[in-house]
């Protein structure tokens, strides 16, 4: 069975009162999004994900969404969340038999409850998370209006109140009948599961969890960051130190960083000889003892002869995310008599970030020169030094 994620983050949330979408936002520390995102990455039973994004950020998306491990695809929300839902609907492939769909300010779902949604929804058709209610629940008389108080027309049963959650999942081939439907009848809804049971097809109900909140108000955040601070360990930061040194020889690019950098003299190395991406990968692979660059990449090794150091660089990420860590920061020095870097910091900045899957805030490169002492202060090499702070994943 091919399971197909849908992560709905299209919208802004106003009643949040947030400068930015609010999916966007950090809670303990991450970014909700990268939190529900990471979560279907992660799960063995989904095969693929696809975010709806707003229109916005489709061309430029988070970093974190650049470097998934597992196919991921963006696609633009529309204006309400059944919109987003039917735009990534129309980008599933055609081999997905099951969709699930989860809202992306719901950060806190587990691994348990994804599987037990799945396995209910493959079992029959439809299937949504949702928790009963603890409260007596009261059922207004008409709309609110100003300056005056809402009278109780009836008390409801309790025992039969759930409360909806994500994630809700859908044979495919219901999820699309209910979303043409609703497209042919105008019908406007907040959930899918309430879509499907116009349509006529029964949706089963799977216990959910506490936990897993709907971030919509400043209330909301302040109760998840709490729920954030007990639902890991802290993490404790993992240093790393980097340094590498090539020779400037004529008839070779100078790379740095990913970046060609125009010189009429280049580094001398088995690979692109790029020296602040090897410092980096040094410094990233013994935060996480991991062995050196050399380890991984030996000049023994003919597959690496003239290896973009950015590529490897990129390797070294993926491997330190398996081993259960991120990358929180890196700070480089290059020390080089000529060219100038300055005017070339920014793309270096960026292309260092997309390989290892952060923002370019996170990334630090400043140039200096050694002033005309040893081989380096002469103009005869180059050198590197770099940090990296790297920390365990929540998981």
């Amino acid at each position: 069975m091919h399971v197909t994620a849908i992560i709905a983050a299209g919208g802004r949330g106003a009643r949040l009162g947030a400068a930015e979408p609010k999916q966007l936002l950090a809670v303990g520390g991450r970014p909700m999004l990268e939190r529900s995102v990471r979560t279907f990455l992660e799960h063995p039973g989904i095969d693929d994900v696809l975010v709806a994004l707003p229109p916005s950020l489709v061309a430029d998306p988070p970093a974190y969404l650049r470097s998934p491990g597992k196919p991921l695809r963006i696609v633009a929300g529309g204006e309400r969340r059944q919109d987003s839902v039917a735009n990534a609907c129309r980008e599933i492939a055609a081999g997905s038999d099951l969709i699930v769909i989860h809202d992306a300010a719901r950060p806190f779902a587990s691994a348990d409850l994804i599987t037990r949604t799945i396995a209910a929804a493959a079992e029959s058709g439809a299937a949504l998370a949702a928790v009963a209610s603890r409260d007596t629940v009261k059922r207004a008389s008409g709309p609110a209006e100003a300056g005056h108080y809402r009278i109780v027309a009836e008390t409801l049963s309790r025992d039969t109140i759930f409360l909806a959650q994500t994630p809700q999942a859908f044979r495919r081939d219901v999820l699309q009948a209910a979303l043409a439907l609703s497209g042919r009848e105008g019908v406007d809804a907040t959930d899918e599961a309430a879509l499907v049971e116009r349509s006529g097809h029964p949706v089963r109900l799977v216990e959910g969890e506490a936990t897993n909140i709907k971030i919509t108000t400043p209330e909301d955040l302040l109760m998840a960051e709490a729920i954030a601070r007990g639902a890991a360990p802290a993490r404790t930061g993992r240093a790393g130190l980097g340094y590498d040194l090539h020779r400037l020889a004529e008839g070779r690019p100078l790379i740095l960083g990913g970046v060609t950098i125009p010189s009429d003299r280049g580094a001398l190395g088995h690979s692109d000889a790029d020296v602040v991406c090897h410092a980096v990968t040094d410094a990233i692979l013994g935060a996480a003892c991991l062995g050196d660059i050399g380890r991984h990449f030996p000049d023994s090794d003919p597959r690496w002869k003239d290896a973009s150091s950015i590529d490897l660089l990129t390797r070294v990420a993926t491997l330190v995310r398996e081993a259960g860590f991120e990358v929180g920061n890196v700070d480089v020095t290059v020390i080089l008599e000529a060219p100038k870097i300055r005017d070339h910091v920014d793309a270096m900045r960026a292309a260092v970030a997309r390989a290892i899957g952060i923002d370019p805030a996170r990334v630090s490169v400043k140039g200096k020169t050694n002033e005309g002492v040893d081989a380096l202060g002469r103009g005869e090499a180059v050198a590197a030094h770099a940090i990296a702070l790297i920390r365990a994943i929540w998981r």
